[in-house]
């Protein structure tokens, strides 16, 4: 995973809580940059990551993420008080998405993916606990029309409370319900069997450790960083072994919406 430094800030994306922010970086290119500072802090860019990543080892499509160096100076030319003190409780290691310039949100009125496509993106939040892909907010956007997938801050929110985190991996996602694409999702079986097995030990160990160690060992439950990890992956392969709760919560989910 690649790392740059943002160079400029350029402006505030307000929809969300957290205010992302549009910088500038120094391999002149541009980005949606997650600050470490906001919300649940280094928590929501772990969940960025792994999920983001998950979802493009499955095929789907995610921005570019990359690691992005935050320096206090950034903050030196920006005259809103309170972005001034998210960039500097954000100093240091930050995580930013490619920016996909004249992207538009996605409309389930007036694009309608294959179902295929839907499916896939279904079981994918069922399984990483993505409770943020609803009409009200998709977090996807269409560009050069294609289905892109963004914003999994709120996904893995097991690991707010590692108490017994090993059984909660075996639990349905009852949010699932309220996924904008489950009306279309008509194959969740079938892309079970295909997104199962391309999720390896090997693809979720080399995913966990892209987290970067600072992040582990921010108010870590565990006594090193290697443990932090462990966790991470025991979770996740776990919840892959059969049955798989979270797609059977979904396919219940979808009959109650036809």
């Amino acid at each position: 995973m690649r790392t740059v430094v943002a160079t400029r800030y350029v402006t505030p994306l307000r929809e969300g809580g957290s205010l992302p922010a549009i910088v500038e970086a120094d391999d002149d290119g541009m980005y949606v940059l997650k600050f470490r500072g906001a919300g649940q802090g280094v928590k929501s860019l772990i969940a960025e990551l792994v999920a983001g990543e998950i979802a493009r080892a499955v095929g789907l499509l995610v921005p570019e993420i990359v690691l992005i160096e935050v320096d206090a100076e950034l903050a030196r030319t920006e005259p809103d008080p309170e972005i001034q003190d998210l960039i500097r409780a954000s100093v240091g290691l930050n995580l930013a998405l490619d920016y996909l310039p004249s992207s538009i949100t996605f409309d389930p009125v007036a694009q309608q993916p294959d179902a295929a496509l839907a499916s896939a993106i279904v079981w994918l939040d069922a399984y990483v606990t993505n409770i943020d892909r609803t009409a009200r907010n998709t977090n996807m956007l269409m560009w050069h029309r294609r289905l892109w997938l963004i914003d999994h801050g709120v996904a893995l929110y097991f690991h707010h409370s590692w108490n017994n985190y090993l059984e909660r991996s075996r639990t349905p996602f009852p949010g699932i319900k309220d996924h904008v694409l489950l009306r279309f999702a008509s194959q969740l079986t079938e892309v079970d069997a295909t997104m199962t097995a391309q999720l390896t030990p090997e693809l979720i160990t080399g995913i966990v450790n892209l987290i970067p160690e600072p992040w582990l060992l921010e108010g870590s439950p565990f006594t090193d960083s290697q443990h932090h990890r462990e966790a991470y992956i025991e979770y996740l392969l776990k919840r892959l072994e059969p049955p798989h709760a979270f797609l059977e919560e979904a396919i219940r989910a979808r009959s109650g919406h036809l």
